[in-house]
């Protein structure tokens, strides 16, 4: 029995590819042309590898989720303490604010909520569950930062999450708009202090 043609490409390349082109660019703003390109396709082997731009992208927010959540429990686990690991992972974004604004690219995310999230229920169900699971990361360091006695107990750690998400967003649209290390650290500092 034939096994088939080998693929002429590597599938987890291509879609890692055209994750960094959708994220530098917005899913809108993304053509066919861009991801063929970036992903070294012919327009008839993307369309029987990922179906259309749509499908590609979700699978790109499915990566992107895996790869940023895999990220962050390494780094929670490489920490020595909640404080830390929260602080470390806020300062993430200061190492973004050290690039030229156009290499600026905040979290996929968070840009695809503002940009189509509304418009389109599957992207929205993607983004909802990319949001999920951090909340879910966050509230555990929470909890161990309560634990630690390094983070108060008078705030619930799923509010104190919530928190530490919106501030991400903020830092990361802050970081975007051009902002310096410095004034992310100063940011962070303050985000910090609001733990208790």
């Amino acid at each position: 029995m034939s096994m088939g043609r080998p693929l002429a490409y590597d599938p987890e390349k291509a879609l890692d590819a055209a994750m960094q082109v959708f994220w530098s660019r917005g899913y809108e703003a993304t053509t066919l042309q861009d991801l063929l390109q970036a992903m070294g396709l012919s327009k008839s082997s993307f369309y029987q590898a990922f179906g259309g731009k749509k499908e590609l992208f979700l699978r790109c927010i499915a990566r992107y989720r895996e790869k940023i959540g895999q990220g962050l429990i390494e780094l929670l686990g490489n920490s020595g303490s909640a404080r830390e690991f929260i602080e470390r992972m806020l300062l993430n974004s200061a190492a973004e604010a050290r690039r030229p604004n156009e290499a600026r690219r905040g979290c996929l995310l968070m840009n695809t909520a503002t940009e189509c999230a509304q418009k389109d229920g599957d992207i929205a169900g993607e983004v909802s569950s990319g949001f999920d699971g951090l909340h879910a990361l966050l509230c555990r360091a929470v909890r161990r930062g309560q634990e630690e006695g390094a983070i108060t107990r008078e705030v619930e750690a799923e509010a104190l999450a919530g928190y530490l998400i919106s501030s991400l967003g903020g830092i990361k649209t802050v970081v975007k708009s051009g902002a310096d290390e410095q004034r992310v650290r100063d940011i962070v500092a303050v985000t910090l202090r609001a733990l208790g």
